[in-house]
């Protein structure tokens, strides 16, 4: 009997580790999934048989992290869209200018790392208002991304009088949570297609693993043919 429970449980741990393994590594598919029944507004990816992607960084900008992230930009020729917290951008004034001469562009990412899904509607305004005054004086704005990637047609209606196109991308690695350079190197190979809108992390101490990230990620998808844009880049490629 104790040995028949223990192959049962021997079973069921290997299922849910079978089961953990396809949802991470078969991500791709979930987010098809839900780009198709969720709001034609918003970008998931974009249509294209090009092999063009687009790399997007949230929650800088950091005094250490973001020079680290642009010198590797830098080093392989990347350009990338930054998603800003406006509460970041004071004391940083000379790295969002950088950020803008080295070719990368901008995105509202509000005042504050929190989902902007919680938000009631005069926070979410007020916080949209004040991060688009912060950081439209470094350069164009023309994308949103909600913390933690929910939204509402509330939350939609709001960002339009400021012409923002809401993202929220095709290929998140969970790097925000998983601290593994292994695991989210792997998971954006597996995961990247043509038209991919790829996701990671800047703006806290522990997020050092970007930089080896894009260490890892930018040679391997570049070796495949793979070229990079900014997202209004990609955007110019929809099909």
């Amino acid at each position: 009997m104790k040995l028949n429970r223990r192959l049962f449980l021997l079973a069921g741990l290997s299922g849910a580790m079978a089961a953990t393994v396809t949802f991470f590594f078969k991500g791709r598919f979930f987010s098809r999934l839900v780009e198709e029944t969720t709001h034609d507004e918003v970008l998931f990816h974009v249509n294209t048989t090009e092999k063009v992607i687009a790399l997007t960084i949230d929650d800088g900008p950091h005094p250490e992290l973001t020079p680290a992230i642009l010198d590797v930009l830098a080093e392989y020729d990347v350009p990338a869209t930054f998603f800003v917290i406006g509460s970041q951008v004071a004391g940083n004034e000379d790295l969002m200018r950088r950020i803008v001469a080295e070719g990368h562009e901008l995105g509202n990412h509000l005042m504050s790392d929190k989902r902007s899904i919680g938000l009631d509607p005069d926070e979410f305004e007020r916080q949209l208002a004040n991060a688009h005054r912060l950081i439209t004086p470094f350069g164009p704005v023309r994308w949103f991304r909600p913390g933690s990637g929910w939204y509402n047609e509330r939350m939609l209606q709001q960002i339009r009088p400021y012409n923002y196109r809401c993202v929220i991308g095709f290929v998140y690695p969970y790097d925000a949570q998983v601290h593994s350079v292994e695991f989210a190197s792997s998971y954006i190979l597996g995961n990247t297609v043509p038209g991919s809108i790829i996701i990671l992390h800047d703006g806290k101490e522990d997020r050092q693993a970007t930089v080896n990230i894009l260490h890892w990620i930018i040679p391997a998808l570049q070796k495949r043919g793979y070229r990079f844009a900014t997202l209004s880049g990609l955007t110019q490629l929809q099909s």
